[in-house]
């Protein structure tokens, strides 16, 4: 992952001039985080999905407590990768008491089949499952990563075999290129993707919207990344900065975080993956048992902080 530079700016209006607060936090949670539709696979998730950075490099039994919380409060969507570390061998033990009621989601970075099929063997192996509810590949980032996945002998075969066996029920793709996801959405008919739906990347950058219009006319289950990130690490942080879990700066927690959140919930996604930090994960779950849409206020306020703010992300520059 890039960390790159990032300026710390003063909103341009004068609906709002600091960076806390924007509003009263919201009350303490009483009900179980809702659930969507997730595309046309007959699932429904939970709004908001545990991403598996949150037990990477924790000890053993504080991320069971974490995945125990999470359960209890309602989350059913699990989603990990093997280039988080060792959070695979942390998310399978700590999942495994639930795992039969839990949708659990897993990616792949492998290109050709050989490469994605030991990667979902060993991924099998540390989460403790005997198959994954949605196989994704991971970060489609170029045109060429695309090419690769669909060409003969490319991990599609791997998917659709795996399919065939049990060992996945669901294919998708995560992706940061809006080039390469409506192609990617136009060449195979996948059950997810997994993009940023952001408040500074929709409003700096024009970056989203095409293709949350290409996926809902498909029927793709819309999965959101970023929902709480704002912008880039200034130069000086880039190696030491704050949040080791997060390479983007993320939105100024609490308030602003929970506008942002609150702000990519209001679209038509199904479900938002919050930070890996716990502190935002936490804070997330709050947010969704008390949803509600941001108000035009709200979305004035918050979009006024996004004004010259560097987005994580560029069309024609997707990295």
């Amino acid at each position: 992952m890039k960390r790159r530079a990032f300026l710390c700016q003063a909103a341009s209006t004068a609906v709002v001039a600091s960076c806390e607060p924007l509003h009263a936090m919201p009350p303490t949670p009483s009900r179980v985080i809702p659930r969507r539709p997730l595309g046309k696979t007959g699932e429904k998730l939970s709004i908001i999905g545990f991403g598996g950075i949150i037990v990477m490099n924790e000890e053993t039994g504080a991320a069971s407590n974490i995945v125990s919380e999470a359960v209890d409060r309602g989350v059913n969507y699990f989603d990990v990768a093997p280039s988080y570390g060792n959070a695979q061998e942390r998310l399978g033990p700590a999942l495994a008491p639930y795992r039969k009621k839990c949708f659990l989601a897993c990616k792949t970075e492998g290109r050709s089949r050989d490469d994605s099929r030991a990667q979902l063997e060993q991924s099998l192996k540390l989460l403790k499952t005997d198959h994954l509810d949605l196989y994704q590949f991971h970060a489609l980032t170029k045109m060429t990563d695309l090419d690769a996945v669909l060409a003969p002998g490319g991990a599609m075969e791997t998917m659709e075999a795996a399919k065939k066996e049990g060992k996945i029920r669901y294919i998708g793709f995560s992706v940061h290129s809006a080039e390469t996801a409506l192609a990617a959405m136009d060449r195979y008919p996948f059950d997810t993707i997994l993009f940023p739906v952001n408040w500074v990347l929709f409003s700096q950058a024009n970056f989203g919207p095409q293709i949350l219009k290409r996926a809902q006319e498909k029927n793709i289950g819309i999965l959101a990344l970023k929902g709480m990130a704002k912008t880039v690490w200034a130069d000086n942080q880039k190696q030491n900065h704050p949040e080791p879990k997060c390479w983007y700066q993320p939105a100024a927690f609490p308030s602003e975080a929970s506008l942002g959140l609150r702000w990519t919930l209001g679209h038509p996604v199904t479900a938002a993956l919050p930070p890996g930090d716990e502190r935002y994960f936490r804070l997330a779950m709050d947010v969704a048992q008390n949803f509600q849409p941001l108000d035009a206020g709200e979305e004035q306020a918050l979009l006024g902080r996004a004004q010259g703010v560097e987005p994580i992300f560029h069309l024609g520059n997707d990295v």
